[in-house]
């Protein structure tokens, strides 16, 4: 048994613990009898570092973990690392651009190289991280998506795709980086609010006979459109449609077309349609019949002009930047009178997150999956329940989104990933397998081949990270066990990018959902609600605040604010406070510890013939089935507030302070022929190991500290065994009589406080109206009475003079306070307080009934007038009871 220093100091403990856990092996699954329990952490990119998102989702991560730990599961939770394809290629091409080498100078080999040297000396920093929040993960079986065994997942899951007719080779749009020089998925593109311009041009008709007017954000695309389009039911062209216009500078005909895409209210009705270089106006290509390899592409690969297949783009235009082209093609079409003015415009418009380029839709050739046939059985599993999602408000846009997908593009032109297992003859012929030689075995012999440079989509890898991590292909004794996981905690920001792909493929490939439980958290906003960015200077380091307050407070404050369905508004304040219950309860066990309260003798309550102590175990009884049913259905914020009303308020502020009188006075025998203070001790002991084993979740550290400083124990908290709620420990008789005592005391206590009562003055106490019951809780609990209210006599006399009055039940409790207070001032300072909350509280009611202000002011200042309005109207109440405890005369006459 440890000496318990006598102030919490986080970080010391912290350290030794996780240490202790780790080296042990106390994280790895070792219960071949118990039933498995799996989650897969989402993979971090190996670039990555700690941030508050990923503080919330592994904290929700491991109070899961340790919880099914404690009830006796075989728990198991997969961590590793993502590759990061584009994200990591980018940092170690940064740190050889400070080398002055470029990687096209290495090589491809050289500079793969160079990025597994980058990996094994830097590619660890975020796994170190989550081991300062406390997350235990089974670190010996630690994964990564280019590990061999994951990657040869990867090899067959494409191979088999592509045999099975849902993997193929297409030319369409994609999202083109011509920074990078390669596709990026939607998750990567961020949207910007930029100022520009919206050029309106004229198109004449072929015949000279007239005009088409259009608009456009992007002049310089006019180099490859190849219809205008109007709306079938717009009678304005309904002559037109089939006429054909000649472009300017270009001369190209093309078609008037009729699509429902124009919209006939907006400007002309007539849309510019440049299928190779704007999605919308791709498919309306394709639905007039133009096929992709037929569309016209005007740009390279670092979004310079190249002449188009019809040859038709002047040579001045030939190489120049798009931009520059814009400015060249605006100058041309002034100069010839096809330019009919310019608006300035706020542009929605479309930037790498990560290169800070303008990203072009761009039509090439990339490998695409048969999405819509793998969504099919990943949305039955949601309508049939085989998969939950929670909240279930989420359903909804995972039918919708999947109902709606559209081809997946899951090649990249990068070095670093999983280069793609297809190989080309000098024919165009495509042969996809596992090996090279395989691929030359269908190519037939002395075909020379060569291998598709790209990689593949970061998000085709990690979709495989529920069986992948758990050895398939091969049937291994952990697949079989730990598969389908548990349950998945995601941000719903990646429902589409990984969580629906893990289901399709999941699914497929194993014939059964990847978890059964899906939980979608949401964001991590500053306190006023904004949600974090670097450029707003309001983001949160979870290190600094680990720091500052230690993980324990850190992981508790997230899972007391995870509400299903709502982001978290993060008050650094309610981190304070949580530190502050730490310290409460390593004081509460420092008291019990100073009075002989040490560890639990056993799991089952102890028997019990004081009141008191049989209220304490009712109530921690209560407390387990409560908590129990919240965490079954993932309620993280009711299942936090449970264990900390009980600890702060029950145990430490009540019970404690309620049996300090039997521990200092322990006479009096009862049960075999024990002391008063020996049961008080034991159930104390009880109570306290039921909390720190209810606590252990979501504050693992000082609940190892605290466990191991009461006693000798026989295993570590972490493989304790959670409570068993005994209905049979709740008691008819001590249950209601403690909580009445609890009733009037804060009764008591609210009214001194409310009236300015000094704290040190002792008031007397006159009961009215009690019954034979009251009366006889009354003289049982005078002690307690007296010494927690400060009352010094309690009479059924009528009471004289000013008084203030407290009705708890049948009974009024009434406290004279001539002499104690000056109650005609005090009356007057309670109704000024009040006429001035209710101005306050009234006029910011009306603000909140002011459409204008609702509808056009910041979100965040609407919900800090809801807040301010809510906290007057709560002060309001408080000053009219108190002014009601006076009476309507102040006084209370016998």
């Amino acid at each position: 048994m440890s000496e318990l220093a006598k102030t919490f100091d986080p970080a010391e403990i912290e350290a030794r613990w996780y240490r202790h856990w780790e080296e042990k092996g106390l994280f790895r699954p070792g219960r071949p009898d118990g039933q498995p329990f799996t989650i897969v952490i989402p993979p971090p990119n190996v670039t990555g570092s700690l941030h508050i998102g990923h503080a919330l989702d592994n904290t929700l991560q491991d109070v899961l973990v340790r919880h099914a730990r404690l009830q006796g599961k075989d728990a198991l939770w997969v961590v590793g690392t993502d590759h990061a394809g584009i994200a990591t290629q980018m940092v170690v091409e940064r740190n050889l651009e400070a080398e002055g080498i470029r990687r096209a100078d290495l090589g491809r080999e050289a500079f793969v190289e160079r990025v597994w040297h980058w990996k094994a000396e830097s590619g660890g920093q975020i796994t170190r991280q989550l081991r300062r929040l406390g997350a235990s993960c089974d670190w010996t079986n630690e994964r990564f998506t280019m590990d061999p065994g994951f990657s040869a997942a990867v090899i067959k899951v494409f191979v088999q795709l592509y045999r099975q007719d849902l993997l193929y080779r297409d030319k369409r749009l994609v999202n083109w980086d011509p920074r990078f020089r390669t596709a990026i998925s939607d998750l990567e593109v961020e949207t910007r609010e930029v100022q520009g311009k919206f050029w309106h041009l004229k198109y004449p008709l072929e015949d000279g006979s007239g005009f088409i007017h259009v608009a456009t954000t992007r002049p310089e695309t006019m180099l490859a459109d190849m219809a205008v389009a109007v709306h079938p039911e717009d009678e304005r062209y309904a002559g037109l449609v089939g006429r054909k216009l000649r472009l300017p500078i270009t001369g190209r005909l093309v078609p008037i077309i009729a699509d429902e895409h124009a919209d006939p209210e907006l400007g002309s009705g007539c849309v510019k349609i440049t299928p190779g270089h704007d999605f919308n106006d791709f498919e309306v290509g394709r639905r007039a019949g133009i096929r992709a390899a037929d569309m016209l592409n005007m740009l390279d690969e670092d979004a310079r002009v190249v002449q188009t297949a019809d040859g038709l783009i002047p040579e001045r235009l030939i190489g120049l930047d798009r931009f520059d082209a814009r400015r060249s093609i605006v100058e041309l079409l002034e100069a010839d009178g096809f330019l009919e003015r310019v608006e300035d415009r706020t542009i929605q418009t479309p930037y790498g997150d990560r290169s800070g380029a303008v990203i072009e839709p761009w039509l090439t050739d990339q490998w695409y999956v048969d999405a819509a046939t793998l969504a099919r059985p990943a949305i039955d599993a949601v309508r049939t329940g085989e998969i939950r999602v929670v909240p279930k408000t989420w359903e909804k846009t995972w039918f919708n989104w999947l109902e709606n997908i559209q081809p997946w593009c899951v090649s990249r032109q990068l070095w670093w990933g999983h280069q793609i297992p297809a190989w080309f003859d000098r024919h165009g012929n495509v042969f996809v397998a596992e090996t090279e030689e395989e691929a030359e075995a269908q190519a037939g012999e002395g075909a020379e081949l060569r291998r598709d440079t790209d990689v593949l989509d970061t998000w085709f890898s990690s979709a495989l990270w529920p069986f992948g991590t758990l050895g398939w292909p091969q049937e291994t004794e952990l697949l079989r066990r730990h598969y389908p996981n548990d349950v998945l905690i995601s941000g719903f920001d990646i429902i589409f990018f990984w969580d629906a792909r893990m289901a399709m493929q999941g699914i497929h490939f194993m014939g059964q959902v990847p978890w059964k439980t899906l939980y979608l958290h949401g964001l991590v906003r500053d306190a006023k609600g904004q949600k974090m960015s670097k450029s707003k200077g309001n983001t949160v380091d979870p290190l600094g605040l680990i720091d500052r307050y230690g993980a324990d407070a850190l992981r508790f404050t997230l899972a007391a604010m995870e509400s299903q369905g709502r982001d978290i508004k993060l008050d650094e304040k309610r981190i304070e406070g949580y530190r502050n219950f730490a310290t409460k309860l390593w004081n509460a066990a420092r008291f019990c510890r100073t009075n002989g309260i040490g560890a639990s003798k056993g799991l089952e309550p102890p028997r019990a013939s004081l009141p008191v102590n049989r209220w304490i175990i009712g109530e921690t009884v209560k407390t387990v089935q409560a908590l129990d049913l919240a965490m079954a259905e993932f309620r993280f914020d009711e299942s936090a507030n449970l264990i900390y009303h009980f600890t702060w308020a029950s145990f430490c502020d009540w019970y404690l302070e309620l049996i300090k009188p039997v521990l200092s006075q322990p006479e009096g025998p009862v049960l075999d022929g024990g002391s008063r203070a020996d049961e008080t001790r034991e159930v104390a002991a009880w109570v306290l190991d039921q909390i720190l084993v209810m606590l252990h979740p979501f504050m693992p550290f000082i609940t190892e500290e605290l466990w191991h400083s009461m006693g000798e124990r026989p295993y570590e908290l972490i493989l304790a065994a959670w409570p068993m709620p005994d209905a049979r420990a709740l008691d008819p008789e001590a249950g209601p009589e403690i909580d009445w005592l609890i009733r009037l005391v804060s009764g008591i206590r609210a009214a001194r406080s409310e009236l300015n009562v000094p704290p040190g003055a002792k008031l007397a106490l006159h009961v009215r109206d009690a019954d034979e019951q009251t009366r006889d809780r009354l003289q049982r609990n005078r002690q307690a009475i007296e010494r927690l209210a400060r009352i010094d006599s309690v009479s059924f006399e009528e009471a004289r003079g000013g008084a203030a009055q407290v009705v708890v039940d049948e009974a009024t409790y009434i406290l004279p306070l001539e002499g104690v207070i000056d109650i005609e001032a005090e009356r007057a300072r309670l109704a000024k307080a009040l006429q001035a909350a209710e101005k306050e509280r009234d006029s910011l009611l009306q603000r909140l009934g002011n459409p204008s202000f609702v509808e056009r002011a910041k979100p965040e200042a609407v919900e800090k007038a809801r807040a301010d309005h809510a906290e007057k109207a709560s002060d309001a109440e408080k000053y009219r009871a108190a002014l009601e405890r006076l009476g309507q005369s102040g006084m209370t006459s016998g």
